[in-house]
């Protein structure tokens, strides 16, 4: 099928381009570049800098490249900036999602996979999380992409649009071969920080609370490999065959790992000492979230290669040892 990758060349997006292209599909990447790269999209692939609020150039690019799915990767996914510039969330978030699926109606494309998050649990009362469990997002990322969600159910049943919502837990790794990987700046995630913080190009990472009620007292997280992820939102495809499809999948593991854990899988792939200082708790961070994806085992096939975290250690390391400068290199 002929897919539009909206933020095809951020982190997320640029793996499922991949994965679309193994799968036999044809991905055609639209990116405003803010976040994205160009270089994380091999030059073949067509690769569109427009803004989805721009309805009329959109419109132009689903009917030039006859789209039939379009996956929307192009969020805004900083908590703490969400919490301090909450209108730019929402006008990118959502906003701009809005003008998405209101010129895919007008052009007749009735597909949709949406990347949205596990934030939208807010903090669980109980682990793991299902799908059903109850949505009460406690920042405005959170809060934007649940938003969306209920927007698409309600599109949904008024206009035959079928859809797949994917929640996402800790996205994680690179590709296995090395070409491409997570290169965020400003960089907030727990593995390319300990990374960075080994190889001596930043602070000592820190651990924020060591005294959870947890094995090792740090925080438990499911980190599932960026590739495993990509692999449901094709899998997902012929469940989109039918009109008003309201589907939800949260995509983790299920096997949560601790701050520490996280640290030696870093240490055992690089042979490198992660220098660390332990500092008091953040605001607003459980204990522990990890997923139940039962759900997509069983009804989407979805089958995990990278079932532990070393094993998505090591693709990180790989490339950001061989891509010391990202894809400035």
């Amino acid at each position: 099928m002929n897919v539009l990758v909206v933020g095809g060349a951020g982190y997320i997006g640029s793996h499922c381009v991949r994965q679309l292209i193994a799968a036999g599909h044809r991905p055609v990447v639209l990116d405003n570049l803010v976040f994205g790269h160009r270089a994380a999209v091999a030059k073949e692939i067509p690769l569109y800098d427009v803004n989805l609020g721009d309805e009329a150039a959109v419109g132009a690019i689903l009917e030039k490249e006859k789209i039939e799915v379009v996956m929307h990767f192009a969020a805004y996914a900083f908590v703490g900036e969400s919490v301090a510039q909450p209108l730019k969330y929402y006008f990118n978030n959502v906003s701009a999602t809005l003008h998405l699926l209101n010129v895919m109606l007008a052009k007749g494309v009735k597909k949709f996979v949406f990347s949205s998050t596990c934030a939208t649990y807010g903090i669980p009362e109980k682990m793991p999380i299902v799908e059903g469990s109850p949505q009460a997002p406690i920042n405005p990322y959170g809060q934007t992409k649940l938003d969306i969600e209920n927007a698409l159910k309600s599109v949904a049943h008024a206009t035959g649009l079928s859809f797949a919502a994917f929640r996402y837990f800790n996205a994680a790794g690179a590709s296995e071969d090395g070409v491409i990987g997570e290169d965020h700046n400003p960089e907030t995630h727990l593995i390319p920080l300990a990374i960075a913080a080994a190889q001596g190009k930043a602070p000592a990472l820190k651990i924020f609370g060591t005294d959870y009620p947890t094995p090792d007292g740090t925080c438990l997280r499911d980190y599932v490999h960026v590739d495993d992820l990509a692999r449901a939102h094709i899998a997902v495809f012929e469940k989109l065959s039918t009109p008003g499809a309201s589907l939800f999948f949260n995509l983790g593991t299920g096997t949560p790992t601790s701050v520490r854990e996280v640290i030696a899988a870093v240490e055992k792939a690089s042979g490198l000492k992660v220098p660390f200082t332990e500092a008091p708790r953040r605001a607003g961070d459980p204990p522990a979230l990890y997923a139940d994806s039962t759900k997509a085992k069983t009804e989407l096939g979805w089958k995990i290669k990278f079932t532990t975290i070393q094993p998505i250690v090591d693709t990180a390391w790989k490339w950001h040892a061989s891509r010391p400068n990202g894809y400035k290199a």
